[in-house]
């Protein structure tokens, strides 16, 4: 087995590769190497049973250069200081690929939330909320949901946030619901920039979606909302796992049942679809998805999914990096020696994020888009995105990971370098 890899370590790793090829400046390097600050902070709750409970909360703000932090808060027991260190530096990077002027920023707690009442996730989150305040505001950093985090409690976050100001902030989060200033188009936005980013990659390859065999790990907001988006397109998804287990079915599975199903499971898991062969362990479900033979393999879910352990047996032609981080730098060198085409996290996953720009916009301007409007620009920039790291990848006869990362790090240096450094 594999030695478990520190995300913060992975994401310098990765950016150290990129300044290597791009002979980029050593200072520039090193400020890019750091993040601009590290806030944590205690969060203490009243449970229902009469019990305080401290959890421990983070918010990360990698860089600003090229406009205000972005990124998502996620309540999940795994949570790590270095996970939202990279997660942050990971969409400083996101944002300039796509070239949107954020900088990157990320969140999260240490918490089970599956194992807390409604309650208790509100109470957490807006105290959470009065703690991060002196660092978050529509023209400071931005949240925005992730895993385990949803537009209610984005709205719990607006509201203490607003409440602290004395005004409604609609701008201080995305994702929140469309009645509050959210976006339409917003909830899809990550799933379907990953199907604009493969539709561009499988027509360049020149592959067909009725002959397109499809794996997806994960079945939330990003994996559910691919899926969907692929099985509309004429792709035949073949299998989906999530923590309850996997389901397996070679002649296609019905994605708007196994939707249905999800959506009326108490726990919106896929356990209990009849529509395939069911795994009930979720590391047997996801060791076999890993290497089935399949066109195209989306994981959708957690970082470090794909490493040095199963890279190897990977029979997919195209990888579609739904999740952020999901392979290690190790694993990376093995799929490109294989020739398997990564289409990498921070390009191919970045629809959630442009979007959520869209929404910010929106919210400081009072002025909404219909949904045909945010469609065509999200088209619009992610094929740009798509075009743009291809172009590099040709022309430097690179993998799209490191063409993405060199664009994305050229474009932030310059900013760093333009800007200079204060005092």
């Amino acid at each position: 087995m594999s030695t478990p890899f520190n995300p913060w370590e992975m994401a310098c790793q990765q950016l150290d590769l990129v300044a290597n090829k791009l002979s980029l400046d050593p200072n520039l390097h090193a400020k890019l190497r750091h993040c601009k600050r590290a806030l944590i902070v205690s969060v203490p709750v009243i449970m229902d049973n009469g019990e305080i409970r401290v959890f421990e909360g983070y918010r990360v703000q990698h860089n600003v250069d090229r406009g205000p932090a972005k990124g998502g808060i996620r309540y999940h027991p795994d949570v790590t200081l270095d996970e939202v260190k990279a997660m942050a530096m990971w969409m400083t990077w996101k944002c300039a690929v796509v070239n949107i002027p954020y900088g990157g920023a990320k969140g999260g707690v240490v918490c089970d939330p599956a194992n807390m009442s409604e309650r208790e996730i509100e109470k957490m989150t807006r105290r959470l909320t009065s703690e991060i305040a002196i660092i978050i505001g529509p023209d400071k950093d931005i949240p925005a949901p992730d895993v385990n985090t949803n537009p209610q409690v984005m709205s719990w976050i607006m509201d203490t946030y607003s409440m602290g100001v004395g005004y409604s902030a609609p701008g201080v989060v995305t994702g929140k619901p469309v009645e509050m200033g959210g976006s339409l188009g917003r909830h899809t936005a990550t799933g379907r920039g990953a199907m604009l980013v493969l539709q561009e990659a499988m027509q360049h390859r020149g592959m067909k979606p009725q002959d397109t065999r499809v794996a997806i790990q994960g079945f939330g907001n990003v994996g559910g909302s691919f899926a969907r988006f692929l099985h509309e397109w004429g792709c035949r998804i073949v299998a989906v796992t999530d923590v309850s287990g996997g389901i397996f079915n070679s002649s296609g599975i019905d994605i708007p049942a196994l939707q249905t199903h999800v959506a009326n499971h108490p726990h919106r898991l896929i356990a209990g679809f009849e529509g395939g062969d069911f795994v009930g362990s979720a590391e047997a479900a996801n060791r076999e998805l890993m290497t089935l033979d399949v066109d195209v393999l989306a994981p959708c879910a957690l970082a470090n999914q794909i490493t040095t352990d199963n890279a190897a047996a990977i029979k997919a032609k195209i990888v579609v990096e739904g999740a952020n981080g999901p392979t290690t730098p190790d694993a990376d060198i093995i799929l490109n020696e294989r020739g398997v085409w990564v289409l990498p996290d921070i390009l191919a996953n970045a629809g959630g994020v442009t979007v959520s720009y869209f929404e910010w916009v929106q919210d400081l301007q009072s002025i909404f888009w219909d949904e045909d409007r945010i469609d065509h620009e999200l088209t619009k920039i992610m094929k740009r995105g798509f075009r743009d790291v291809l172009a590099i990848a040709e022309q430097e006869k690179c993998p799209m990971r490191m063409a993405a990362y060199m664009l994305a790090v050229n474009r932030v240096a310059t900013a760093v370098k333009w800007r200079g450094v204060y005092p």
